[in-house]
């Protein structure tokens, strides 16, 4: 279904998209003052993200739209708020260039793959979902930029998770690749 309670909670996390970065760039406020409104609201719309996924199940509101819509929405989610956090200087554009490239290459991947019949083969893995799961803790971390309970530096922190997010995407992609590669090499003849 096109309008559901969980379809409409993963449409909020695109429209949350523009209020995420629009709060940068509001007058009137400290910079930690919209770090915190940006972590805040990162966060909420990160875990529809979780809502969204056991209501489908739980009130049998399940559809190919909700299953297409959810991973896209995660994607531009993810992908926005580290342009955002390459332009704050708070994260590195390697890392950038790496999930979002991944992200490119691996929806491209299953795209192809569901068009010639094989979507099995690249199927939603623990480590993919390991990899969203270090993303979306790394990247409020980094949002809000400054020290939790006076001892933890969220920029330190936020910064090693998302070098390790970038190394679970390099590995998920090659395991997503692998699993595809005996399609590619058959229709490659």
């Amino acid at each position: 279904m096109f309008f559901n309670l969980p379809t409409l909670l993963t449409w909020a996390r695109i429209v949350a998209i523009p209020l995420i970065i629009g709060v940068f760039y509001l007058d009137g406020m400290s910079l930690a003052q919209k770090n915190l409104v940006a972590t805040v609201m990162f966060v909420v719309f990160a875990l529809t993200d979780w809502a969204d996924g056991y209501l489908a199940r739980k009130l049998n509101q399940t559809s190919a739209f909700g299953a297409f819509l959810d991973p896209v929405a995660d994607k531009f989610l993810v992908c926005a708020s580290l342009l955002v956090l390459v332009h704050l200087d708070r994260a590195d554009v390697f890392v950038a260039l790496i999930i979002i490239g991944r992200e490119i290459a691996i929806s491209s991947l299953r795209e192809w793959m569901a068009i010639i019949g094989a979507t099995k083969s690249v199927a939603v893995h623990m480590l993919g979902k390991l990899k969203t799961t270090v993303q979306m803790v790394a990247i409020p971390f980094l949002l809000f930029d400054g020290r939790v309970l006076g001892f933890i530096d969220t920029r330190i922190w936020g910064t090693w998770l998302i070098w390790l997010a970038a190394v679970l995407t390099i590995w998920s992609m090659v395991y997503y690749l692998r699993k595809a590669l005996p399609e590619i090499r058959a229709r490659a003849r």
